[in-house]
């Protein structure tokens, strides 16, 4: 009954609401009430601040919740543990990854499920501070984020590939003839960010405040295809990542030229807990070693006029 208890409280601070908690745990509203009421009684601390409705957590329930977030994490470890040895690795992957990272995880998710068909995946976007809580917080599994932008506590990780940057810009604009555009000229010019909250901005930002400028964007967006969509629509142009295009192709209309004055890149990796034991799905997706092809496709080209000759093709 006590797993039970802590599954519902888990499921309250989520949902935030009594009803839609219930709802989640396939049970009734009072039946809930009843069980979280009977945990408060066991540990003989208030949990829940008491209300009409839910308003939330008391100081003494917020380390309730915290210890159950890692009972529970180890329950299900357990478990996974257990039908690894029985019947082969199972469960659901949760990975978080960076907007830019996107385009690179299938990459990686594919040669893992070959290699575990009992394995589910869920990707979801994330920002790198919501990557790291989600891990902190047994939300996540792994993630794919910057590995030397910002400091990384508690975490493992793993190098993947190197990002770089291009200045993406309407073919038909006063950009499109050059072969190589300076950040301080890349400021000058009408653009589309992705908003402040995301590490990518940040970096960008840092870049251009190593130049000495500082841009005012037209567009700010938290979404890296809603970036490159609104440089396709011919007004303006904005700061993408390499990987981006290479998987993607070059859009029609734009024009990928390489930014220098600096030649800026960082680290993309995977990254998860290093609480012990691990978590068994997120061990053996570190553990991947990539094929030769795909590790060629994540890698960085040694040369920009190559990669722009193909992409623009």
């Amino acid at each position: 009954m006590v797993l039970r208890q802590l599954e519902y409280l888990a499921a309250l601070a989520r949902e935030k609401h009594f009803g839609r908690a219930a709802e989640a745990c396939h049970v009734s509203q009072p039946t809930l009430s009843a069980a979280i009421r009977l945990l408060e009684d066991d540990l003989g601390a208030p949990i829940v601040e008491r209300g009409h409705r839910y308003v939330g957590l008391t100081p003494q329930g917020q380390v309730v919740l915290d210890h159950a977030h890692r009972v529970l994490a180890e329950i299900e470890n357990l478990r996974h543990e257990l039908d690894e040895i029985d019947k082969g690795l199972t469960g659901r992957l949760r990975i978080g990854a960076i907007p830019t990272a996107l385009p690179i995880v299938s990459q990686l998710t594919g040669p893992f499920l070959a290699r575990f068909p009992g394995v589910t995946v869920t990707v979801l976007s994330h920002s790198s501070q919501e990557i790291e809580r989600g891990i902190e917080d047994f939300e996540l599994d792994a993630g794919l984020t910057y590995l030397d932008a910002e400091p990384l506590s508690h975490l493992k990780t793993k190098p993947i590939c190197v990002e770089e940057y291009l200045f993406l810009t309407p073919a038909t604009g006063p950009f499109a003839g050059r072969r190589q555009v300076t950040w301080r000229e890349a400021a000058e010019a009408p653009l589309c960010l992705l908003t402040p909250d995301m590490q990518n901005r940040r970096i960008i930002d840092g870049v251009f405040r190593s130049v000495g400028a500082k841009p005012v964007p037209a567009v700010e967006t938290n979404s890296i295809f809603n970036l490159v969509s609104h440089v396709s629509a011919g007004q303006w142009s904005a700061i993408v990542p390499r990987q981006l295009l290479r998987f993607l192709g070059v859009p029609p209309g734009t024009r990928a030229i390489e930014l220098v004055e600096p030649a800026a890149q960082r680290t993309i990796g995977l990254v998860m807990s290093d609480r012990e034991p691990p978590s068994p799905l997120a061990r053996n997706l570190f553990a991947m070693k990539l094929p030769a092809d795909v590790a060629a496709l994540i890698q960085p080209p040694d040369r920009f006029e190559a990669y722009e000759a193909k992409a623009i093709r």
